[in-house]
């Protein structure tokens, strides 16, 4: 597969100069063990899948050892990298017993769970881990990446001189995604079929906390449905037959194999503004549209706004997932109706974004006059300076 650079690849380089335990983080098939082989090129370097039962009594029989036996059981490695770390327990203790040995070794786990990486190893790695999250990859990636992209290009000549190339990269991205695969192969349905079956669900599935896998389709389908629209959990767990509680405990699992994430809404006064409740957004448009089998590049399609609010909405999501979450993320909506697709909070600050994928439809004032602060209306046809790569 074909490798695209990406802007996590500095922030990696920086981490393997750290003595901690580093712990990369995402979804499957996101490019995490890519991103690791690409840097660790000329290391000696052994990886470990923990998907792979070989693996895992390789690692646990290593644990049996003294610290430094330990290591020369497993080849004196500079660098071990345990894939799928989430799937054995015991990998945060056994890792943190060989950090505090101080061995000569660098460790990196990766993760396609937060769940169990998070409370178990990083728990038993408090103070000792360092944290990278990489989303699928960023529409600037995917545009550095074009034969014809310099970095040298303004904004401005991006607009004007390459429209026609970025309206053949803007659609596609909407419909098919951004998982790497997917952007490389000309078999573009077919990748994303397989991606959106069970293997993406895998490790909702392996908790075991899902006894009835066939309502996580149903459930994803209804939230792809509802993308940019307010979500009621209670309507969920009615249409789906189960406990609103039940409906509440796979959002999170959802959330947390980097699946959906959750939008809340942004609220100073609650007297006015809609602040309890929250929409649904998808980490990878290609996936929602294959739970809906609606692969349609045509401009005109039926629910191209909403695709395009997802879209938009996940390109910021990923870019603070990749910087370390130092923004909060809303919707904004008032009890009169007005409302504003994106609120973007850092410290004191906010920005506020509209998305339109036409122009002829203007941004609401009302969040203007109510907070000082100029609504930007992203459209199809002028990307945001933050959507291009960075000079």
């Amino acid at each position: 597969m074909t490798y695209i650079p990406r802007k996590a690849q500095a922030q990696f380089e920086k981490l393997l100069a750290s003595p901690k335990v580093t712990i990369i983080l995402g979804a499957r098939q996101v490019g995490k063990t890519t991103l690791v082989e690409h840097a660790l090129q000329g290391r000696k370097a052994l990886f470990l899948n923990l998907d792979l039962e070989l693996d895992q009594r390789r690692l646990e029989a290593a644990a049996t050892l003294a610290p430094d036996d330990a290591l020369l059981s497993l080849g004196a490695p500079e660098v071990l990298v345990i894939d799928e770390a989430q799937r054995l327990p015991q990998t945060g203790r056994i890792v943190k017993g060989w950090h505090d040995a101080h061995l000569p070794l660098k460790v990196i786990l990766l993760g396609s769970s937060s769940l169990d990486l998070l409370d178990c190893a990083a728990e038993s790695l408090t103070g000792r881990n360092e944290k990278l999250y990489l989303p699928p990859l960023l529409f600037p990636e995917i545009l550095a990446a074009q034969p014809w992209y310099a970095p040298v290009f303004s904004v401005e000549q991006l607009q004007e001189q390459f429209a026609p190339q970025l309206r053949a990269l803007l659609l596609p991205a909407l419909v098919f995604g951004s998982y790497p695969e997917v952007v490389t192969r000309a078999d573009k349905v077919e990748v994303l079929a397989n991606l959106a079956a069970d293997y993406l669900f895998k490790d909702v599935l392996q908790l075991g906390l899902v006894k009835t896998p066939g309502l996580i389709r149903k459930l994803l389908q209804l939230l792809a449905y509802q993308v940019g629209a307010e979500v009621s959990v209670s309507e969920l767990a009615l249409t789906l037959g189960i406990a609103r509680a039940t409906v509440d405990r796979y959002l999170e699992l959802l959330e947390q194999t980097f699946v959906i994430f959750r939008l809340p809404a942004f609220s100073t006064n609650p007297r006015k503004e809609i602040a309890k409740s929250h929409k649904v957004f998808f980490w990878d448009t290609g996936i929602r549209n294959a739970l809906l089998n609606e692969f349609s590049l045509n401009p005109l399609r039926a629910d191209i706004g909403r695709l395009w609010e997802n879209w938009v909405v996940a390109e910021v999501a990923k870019q603070n997932l990749l910087s370390g979450r130092r923004q909060e993320l809303y919707f904004w909506r008032s009890r009169a109706g007005s409302e504003v697709d994106l609120v973007i909070k850092e410290g004191e600050g906010l920005r506020a974004l509209e998305c339109k994928w036409s122009e002829r439809k203007a941004a609401s004032r009302a969040f203007s006059e109510h907070y000082g602060v100029q609504v930007e209306v992203v459209t199809s046809a002028r990307p945001l300076v933050m959507l291009l790569p960075e000079r």
